[in-house]
């Protein structure tokens, strides 16, 4: 059974001599040309397209629903509970359990008669009750009016979603595919947290397919390996003093990275984000394509400032690329620890490239093959093969061929065409070497000096690394739904792809301020913005779950940080000024965190408050926090940066044990219900209350509530 996918070398049709205009090798090997192109393509299109937050819009609410033409037929003067009729029925009558106002416009100037729960409704007929007992005058009123009334409803508000709507509604595809692809991104992080991952069975595909179509990843899906080919094409080509001519000293280094990075993540440091293919490329993206994205289709102020941190990933982006100076593809042949991955896989191949009697040993497969997989003998080098095909492509007699790993190919002389180099000793042989047995003394000696790589990596990123069993180090505050930090730094892969769908870019890539365990990981900068309530974005992008993909409402529920008030600084707090910004922006964003205390009143000499003295303070309500940081983002961009009145935000988020929840699989809103049960039962503890009480509170009862809760 043969695989040959290239189109006959025999062949000078118009459409290989149109593709030999894009290259060589789209003329040797179009099928795989077509196939990186598209995946380069749908790379860029996840990126710069569904990972675009700035077009999402929220819904306008919807209009409230109104009934008109309401007849009173009986209030009771004392409960307020009214009887109302209607002589046409509307079609879409009110419910029960629905809210609504009620507007007599047979009294003068239409009274509003207050918020009533309809309790019975029968066609045309209601039974109304009121919601609040606040002013049982009113009802005296309504018990002599003869209406009509109307009916206004009114809706609880409704959370926004539209930036999780926008995400959903782009992803066809889902916007992490190719970090899932990437075995050792899930591997790694699963190694390095000891948890299974969902994107572990996106591996196990990718190495299963690897078995039939060795190193397909590499040779057809990989887009740092397109882009690298496209840096070859048009820099490296025509750049040759730093090239080499040969590479065996580092025919094996690949190997090597691959153990050092699987040993240091079975001590669980995570090194994928420094070396694994995906992660470097999606970083390095996010640090140079997106900044240009929001500075061109939005606007140049709105692009976050770049630290000594992204220097380096830019940096170790470039160093794969220019690699390509030494060698083509020098990267993919001989340093990526992925592609060394798919080389393991590859032992267990079904298929293999084979060379029959027809050879002319012309050594155009050799010259033409990206991944070094042709011996000198012009056989293959069966775990550097990525199945390409490209060297059939450029054989003029045919000789090559992909078939059976078993089958028999007729090689004249030379016999089989396996050759020497099936099976371990494939990992053992460098290009021009044929000592076995010092080959293999040499990967022995190479893979043992790896490990100890691995582990001087482990202790390098120890000692310079986050130390949470310390007092006092930096919390960082992590997006919401983040597992706890210890976890989190075990399963956070570097990528960057939280960073790019973020709104607002509240989420920025920390620097060296928790070492080199925490570089480039995921940090809420709410000085530049707060958490948007309509989107879990980082959530659904993230591929090893450092964070968890929430639902919204789940989301909406988790506390990454509590919002901390510095008295000292802040306006009303410190008989300055009056400053409702923090509390006005966490309203609207439908958290009510913050409430007003009267501070700084001045009395007259019997002791009493004199009227319009004083200042209403902001306090932060810890169990309705969830630190999205809006407050702080309001408080720094105008009292800070636009009016100059403080040196920084008086209103912070913090993170630490006691202010934040992060749990690797606990719900969030049963987490709130919880607390919010054991709050009401000690506050029925507090003031005696008891389940009679019912809708109806007095103003002396809330009064003592309040002064109960601030105690």
């Amino acid at each position: 059974m043969q695989f040959n996918w290239f189109l006959p070398s025999g062949s000078q049709g118009s459409l290989r001599r149109w593709l030999r205009v894009l290259g060589p090798t789209w003329g040797a090997s179009p099928l795989r040309r077509g196939i990186q192109t598209v995946s380069f393509l749908v790379f860029g299109w996840l990126f710069l397209y569904v990972c675009w937050p700035y077009t999402a819009e929220p819904k306008p609410p919807a209009p409230p629903a109104v009934w008109d033409n309401w007849q009173p037929l009986d209030v009771d003067a004392e409960t307020g509970v009214a009887v109302v009729v209607v002589d046409d029925p509307p079609e879409n009558p009110p419910a029960p359990e629905v809210i609504v106002t009620v507007v007599d416009h047979g009294a003068p100037e239409s009274r509003d008669r207050g918020q009533f729960r309809v309790v019975v409704a029968d066609g045309s007929e209601l039974t109304l009750k009121p919601v609040r007992m606040d002013n049982p005058d009113r009802f005296d009123e309504m018990s002599m009016s003869f209406g009509p009334w109307s009916l206004s409803e009114i809706k609880a508000p409704e959370w926004p979603s539209h930036h999780a709507d926008e995400l959903a509604a782009r992803e066809r595809l889902s916007a992490d595919v190719f970090l899932a692809l990437d075995p050792l991104v899930s591997i790694s992080a699963a190694l390095a947290s000891r948890t299974w991952l969902w994107s572990l069975s996106f591996a196990g595909v990718m190495l299963a397919v690897a078995i039939l179509i060795p190193r397909c990843f590499c040779g057809y899906l990989c887009p740092l390996g397109t882009l690298i080919d496209l840096f070859d094409w048009s820099l490296g080509r025509r750049v040759t003093r730093f090239r080499i001519s040969g590479a065996g000293w580092c025919v094996h280094l690949k190997y090597y990275v691959l153990v050092a990075v699987l040993v240091s993540a079975s001590l669980g440091v995570v090194l994928t984000g420094f070396v694994a293919a995906i992660p470097v490329l999606t970083r390095a993206a996010q640090f140079l394509l997106a900044p240009l994205q929001i500075g061109l289709l939005r606007q140049w102020h709105q692009v976050p400032p770049i630290h000594a941190g992204q220097f380096v990933s830019i940096g170790l982006f470039l160093a794969v690329l220019f690699l390509g100076l030494m060698r083509p593809r020098f990267w993919c042949r001989y340093v990526c620890p992925t592609g060394a991955m798919f080389s393991v896989a590859s032992l267990l191949r079904l298929t293999q490239r084979k060379v029959d009697a027809t050879c002319i040993q012309c050594g155009k497969c050799a010259e033409s093959c990206p991944f070094d997989a042709v011996t000198a003998d012009f056989e293959t080098r069966t775990v550097d093969c990525a199945s390409c095909q490209t060297c059939g492509g450029v054989c003029a007699p045919g000789a090559i061929r992909f078939v059976s790993r078993w089958s028999r190919v007729d090689r004249g002389e030379k016999g089989a065409g396996e050759g020497a180099m099936g099976g371990l000793s494939a990992l053992a042989k460098a290009p021009e070497d044929k000592g076995g047995r010092r080959s293999f003394l040499a990967v022995t000696i190479g893979g043992a000096a790896a490990a100890v790589g691995g582990l001087a990596a482990t202790a390098t990123v120890r000692v310079f690394g986050a130390r949470l069993d310390q007092p006092g180090v930096l919390l960082p505050v992590r997006p919401p739904g983040s597992v706890p930090e210890a976890l989190f730094l075990q399963r956070c892969i570097r990528c960057g792809q939280c960073f790019k769908v973020c709104p607002n870019n509240v989420l920025q890539p920390l620097g060296f301020e928790q070492g080199l365990e925490g570089l480039w990981t995921p940090e809420v900068v709410a000085d530049w913005s707060g958490c948007e309530p309509s989107c879990n974005n980082c959530g659904q992008v993230c591929p090893t779950e450092a964070i968890r993909a929430l639902p919204l409402e789940e989301k909406r529920a988790a506390r990454m940080a509590l919002a901390v008030v510095n008295e000292r600084t802040c306006l009303p707090h410190a008989d300055k000024a009056d400053c409702r910004l923090c509390f006005d922006d966490c309203a609207d964003a439908g958290y009510h965190a913050i409430e007003f205390e009267t501070r700084h009143t001045k009395r007259d000499t019997k002791g009493k408050r004199i009227e319009g003295s004083g200042y209403d303070a902001p306090k932060v309500i810890a169990d309705r926090c969830v630190g999205c940081g809006i407050c702080q983002m309001r408080c720094y961009k105008i009292n800070v940066v636009k009016e100059g009145l403080l040196q920084a935000s008086a209103v912070r988020i913090e993170a630490g044990h006691d202010k934040e929840d992060r749990y690797v699989d606990q719900s969030y809103v049963q987490l709130r219900e919880e607390e919010a049960k054991r709050k009401e039962a000690a506050r029925k503890k507090r003031v005696g209350d008891d389940a009679e009480t019912g809708d109806y509170w007095s103003e002396s009862l809330e009064k003592k509530l309040k002064e109960g809760e601030g105690q």
